[in-house]
């Protein structure tokens, strides 16, 4: 069965899925933005937990549990900085996302939700980020068994414009 990727403006905290994915830093330790409002969301137990995993490298994921927040899985994803090798950007925030459909599927999860990973103070082009994004996807759930449906979970219209440009270049879509 195919996996149906939709793109929502919405806050990810409120989602009803099994799991969210987080545009976590290296730390793990909560910061801004997508991170902190998912900290926030989540209270303390989910930065106790996240303390407990030694940080995670950009363009690789780690999972905690969801705590407070309606998911029950929270997926921690580390996007790349804007800047430098362009292409080597494109690869780590692909892997980004490959690696947290993994995560997903290992959990047995059936719904999953990203945000837009690195577009905002770490500065990828929301148009360009969107593009990796939908790509990463498309190829990462080809071998999907569990995974049913996925939200690409945006904060503005504008940034879910940039996805759903992105669905339609590369195909069906949401």
């Amino acid at each position: 069965m195919k996996t149906e990727i939709e793109v929502i403006v919405a806050d990810i905290t409120t989602l009803e899925v099994d799991a969210i994915v987080n545009a976590a830093n290296k730390q793990l330790k909560g910061g801004g933005g997508v991170d902190g409002a998912i900290h926030r969301a989540a209270g303390p137990g989910l930065l106790e937990e996240s303390k407990r995993l030694n940080g995670c490298e950009t363009g690789d994921a780690k999972v905690t549990g969801g705590h407070d927040l309606p998911a029950s899985w929270v997926i921690h994803a580390v996007g790349p900085v804007w800047g430098g090798d362009k292409d080597e950007k494109d690869r780590l925030l692909a892997s980004c996302y490959r690696v947290a459909v993994e995560k997903a599927e290992g959990l047995n999860c059936e719904s999953l939700a990203f945000p837009a990973i690195s577009t905002g103070v770490y500065g990828f082009p929301p148009d360009r980020a969107a593009r990796v994004a939908v790509g990463a996807l498309r190829e990462a759930l080809k071998g999907c068994d569990s995974l049913r449906r996925v939200i690409l979970c945006c904060y503005s219209e504008e940034s879910a414009a940039h996805h759903r440009a992105a669905l339609d270049d590369t195909g069906s879509g949401g």
